[in-house]
């Protein structure tokens, strides 16, 4: 349609302005196309997104030794709230604390349902009506219900792995099947939109590879997230597995530059978020 309504305005052109207009109009296409493509892209959280990396494609879970990912999800949830201006820590009194001492605030938001994410809807009410608050590292916790608090149980998201399957079979990257193992039946959820999983698997990779920034202020703060995240959650290596060997080497080398870093430092840097980094510097210590 677009192209073909292009094409007949430039019939009544010139000769040159025909060629100009064709290139212009070729890359604004190619734009247009990236742009949407992006947006799809953009719908899926950070959660998802490091779900999705631990999702085996074929056989549709997550490796069953993998016990980091639970309470790396929640991190998630904490950095993907902060990217959206949902929660802050609270402002550094006189003297400068550190980010491990500072307490988790949600902003006023408006309405019940904040980001129209049942997850992250429920885990801003709870940081919203806890009160006195708590730090990041005590909602990760309280979040993954590793408390032995009994009064804080409440907190704990339930089937947050399932949830967030069913959300992404819902966008149509994963399909819902039913796997009989010796002694019961599992609902799997295996891999749909293989190409989905590629851009995140490849936007990894670039960003400790060809897009290296050298600075960490100049990278893309989901894309930093994800790098994090997915370390926390035990399955960075899933998204290097594809690499030659000397990519691996430098890939490994630059994301280990990103594990050395001071989150406190980093966290005082301009544009930095501070949520993102009290995250970082729970799951680093």
């Amino acid at each position: 349609g677009i192209e073909f309504s292009l094409d007949s305005k430039m019939a009544q052109r010139g000769a040159l302005t025909r060629r100009h207009h064709r290139e212009d109009d070729g890359a604004a296409a190619a734009a247009a196309a990236e742009e949407d493509d992006t947006e799809k892209y953009n719908r899926l959280t950070l959660m998802e997104e490091v779900l999705l990396l631990g999702i085996k494609d074929q056989e549709g879970y997550t490796s069953f030794w993998n016990d980091c990912i639970s309470s790396g999800l929640r991190g998630c949830m904490l950095i993907e709230l902060a990217l959206r201006g949902q929660v802050e820590l609270e402002k550094n009194g006189m003297r400068k604390r550190a980010l491990a001492t500072r307490k988790l605030l949600a902003k006023e938001s408006k309405g019940d349902r904040p980001t129209g994410d049942v997850l992250l809807d429920e885990a801003v009410k709870h940081i919203q009506t806890t009160d006195p608050p708590e730090g990041v590292q005590d909602w990760i916790e309280l979040l993954s219900g590793e408390t032995w608090n009994p009064l804080k149980l409440r907190y704990q998201l339930r089937n947050v792995r399932e949830r967030l399957a069913k959300g992404l079979v819902e966008k149509g990257v994963l399909t819902t099947e039913k796997q009989n193992f010796l002694l019961f039946d599992m609902t799997t959820h295996p891999v749909t939109d293989q190409s989905t999983k590629d851009r995140i698997i490849k936007k990894i990779q670039d960003s400790v590879l060809s897009k290296w920034q050298n600075d960490i202020t100049r990278m893309d703060k989901r894309t930093l997230a994800l790098i994090y995240m997915a370390h926390a959650s035990d399955v960075l290596e899933n998204a290097f597995a594809p690499l030659s060997d000397d990519e691996y080497e430098t890939a490994m080398k630059r994301v280990r530059e990103l594990f050395d870093v001071d989150p406190d430092e980093e966290s005082c840097k301009p544009g930095a978020n501070e949520v993102l980094w009290a995250v970082v510097a729970a799951f680093l210590k």
